[in-house]
């Protein structure tokens, strides 16, 4: 049974509200995630991070894109024990690695797959300003599946593409395999230590 996750958060607030390019400072409005072990989506607002916790502490790794720069950090002051500590696969992360400079998830699907997300991340901050909690859920599960869709093609096809600068498609080697299960984490990390 397959027990990894694919995590994606957006923010009550922006870089600008706070005053700097600062992940900590800003507060978490809602995650998404998709649980292979049970084949669903699901959404955790802040006043539900609690029960994410066990979940993440529980998975053979956790999958996202910008995990280590920006929803980890953001993250962080939510989550007793070091965050960074989980089996992680950030496919940012992976890219940056291959090609020595940063690519959108967008530009990654849309290259990848033929579809792209739903909108950009400012569109979040104004749904939770405006109280449109369900177009908050719906744009950040949106970004989940893409996230999910772009790590599945790199797990079966060992490869992600995007579209250089002439416009024309270009693959990057991404060679993931799945984690064996006794790779979990042994500890339960919410406790500190």
């Amino acid at each position: 049974m397959r027990r990894e996750v694919v995590l994606d958060i957006e923010t009550q607030n922006t870089f600008q509200d706070v005053g700097a390019y600062n992940p900590s400072l800003l507060k978490v409005s809602f995650v998404g995630c998709y649980f292979y072990e049970t084949d669903t989506f699901e959404g955790f607002f802040e006043q539900d991070l609690p029960k994410l916790w066990p979940k993440l502490e529980r998975a053979d790794r956790v999958i996202g894109y910008n995990l280590v720069g920006f929803d980890y950090p953001c993250l962080q002051s939510y989550y007793t024990g070091d965050i960074m500590r989980l089996p992680t696969v950030d496919l940012l992360v992976e890219i940056e690695r291959r090609l020595g400079f940063r690519i959108k998830l967008d530009d990654v699907a849309q290259a990848t797959l033929g579809v792209g997300k739903s909108g950009h991340g400012l569109m979040a901050v104004e749904y939770w300003r405006n109280g449109e909690l369900d177009k908050l859920r719906d744009y950040c599960l949106q970004d989940v599946k893409v996230t999910r869709d772009v790590y599945e093609h790199a797990l079966h096809h060992g490869t992600v593409a995007f579209n250089n600068r002439q416009g024309q498609r270009q693959e990057i080697p991404i060679p993931l395999e799945l984690p064996e299960p006794a790779q979990r984490p042994a500890i339960n990390l919410s406790l500190g230590f």
